[in-house]
């Protein structure tokens, strides 16, 4: 089976910063077990990145397995403690609340050459 890829670049608040690299620490750290049981239960795979720009900091995440942006929605509907201590985290650094629909477009794939690698 061919896994998908999500991946959705995130502004951090004004000001935030300190709290999400707190924030960044506790999954790492102490709540790294309830993270990845958490990912493994929406059966995907996420990557974090950091990007600082002249613009202000902002965060990459990235998604993969069977369906990445179902996976993604149906985390906004997660009651467990850690769930809803991640979605109060995201509120509060970036403004977004998981426990809604996205206000706008999920992101689109537009280019990809994983195909053409594979076949060669």
């Amino acid at each position: 089976m061919m896994k998908k890829l999500f991946a959705i670049a995130i502004p951090i608040l004004p000001g935030k910063s300190q709290q999400f690299k707190k924030f960044i620490a506790e999954l790492n750290g102490s709540r790294y077990n309830d993270f990845t049981k958490s990912r493994k239960k929406l059966s995907v795979h996420e990557r974090t990145f950091f990007q600082s720009t002249p613009n202000g900091d902002l965060v990459i995440v990235t998604l993969e397995g069977s369906d990445p942006a179902a996976a993604f929605k149906l985390f906004g509907e997660s009651k467990d403690d850690f769930s809803n201590w991640f979605a109060k985290q995201v509120q509060e650094i970036h403004g977004i609340d998981l426990k809604t629909p996205p206000q706008g477009p999920m992101p689109e794939l537009i280019v990809d050459t994983m195909e053409e690698i594979l076949q060669s």
